[in-house]
C-alpha cells in the first residue's frame, strides 16, 4: 500500500492501489518533534547603545568569573574562549557552553550541554538577563548546572580577583 519510505519510517510518498476508506496511519509518521522550543519574539524596549552596555557587561563578568573557575579547578580539558561577542567554556567530556551576544534580538542566547538552547532579555529592575519562559536568570541557570557538573558549589556573579 505505502510505496516508499525513507529509512526514518517518514512517508516520503504514498500511492495507494485503490480507494480506501477509513486509512488510519501511526501519529508518529505524521508528527513533527522539535528538539528546540519555537522562536521567541520578545521587543526589548533597550536602546542600542544601553542593549551593548548591559551585554558587554554581563559577558565580561561571565568570562572573568569562569576564567578564575576554571583556573581554580586545574584540569587542562577546561576551557574559556571569548571572541567577538561569543563566550565558549568547554569542560571536557562534560560537554560545552556557548554564550553569544545577539544584537538584532537584543538579547544572549545561551547553548548549554545540559539543557538546550535559551534566549534571555535584559531585565533593568533587577539588573539581570531572564529567560522569559521560565523566568530563571542566566546567572542562576548557570549556577546550578555548573555546580551539578563539576560537583561542588559555583557562582559566577561572585567575580574573585587575584
Amino acid at each position: 500500500m505505502l510505496s516508499t519510505l525513507t529509512r526514518l519510517g517518514v512517508v516520503a510518498s504514498v500511492r495507494f492501489r485503490r480507494p480506501l476508506k477509513n486509512v488510519a496511519l501511526p501519529g508518529a509518521l505524521w508528527t513533527r518533534r522539535m528538539s528546540t522550543p519555537p522562536p521567541q519574539v520578545n521587543i526589548s524596549e533597550l536602546s542600542t547603545e544601553r542593549y551593548n552596555l548591559f551585554s558587554d557587561s554581563a559577558m565580561d563578568s561571565l568570562l572573568n568569573s569562569l576564567e578564575n573557575l576554571v583556573d581554580s579547578l586545574g584540569n587542562p580539558a577546561y576551557e574559556v574562549e571569548y571572541h567577538s561577542g561569543v563566550l565558549t567554556l568547554q569542560l571536557g567530556d562534560k560537554g560545552t557552553y556557548v554564550i553569544n551576544k545577539q544584537p538584532p534580538n537584543k538579547q544572549i542566547w545561551l547553548s548549554s550541554p545540559f539543557s538546550g538552547p535559551k534566549r534571555y532579555d535584559y531585565h533593568e529592575a533587577n539588573n539581570t538577563w531572564v529567560y522569559s519562559r521560565d523566568g530563571q536568570s542566566l546567572s542562576d541557570l548557570l549556577n546550578r548546572e555548573l555546580s551539578d557538573a563539576l560537583q561542588r558549589p559555583v557562582d559566577v556573579t561572585d567575580v574573585v580577583s587575584h
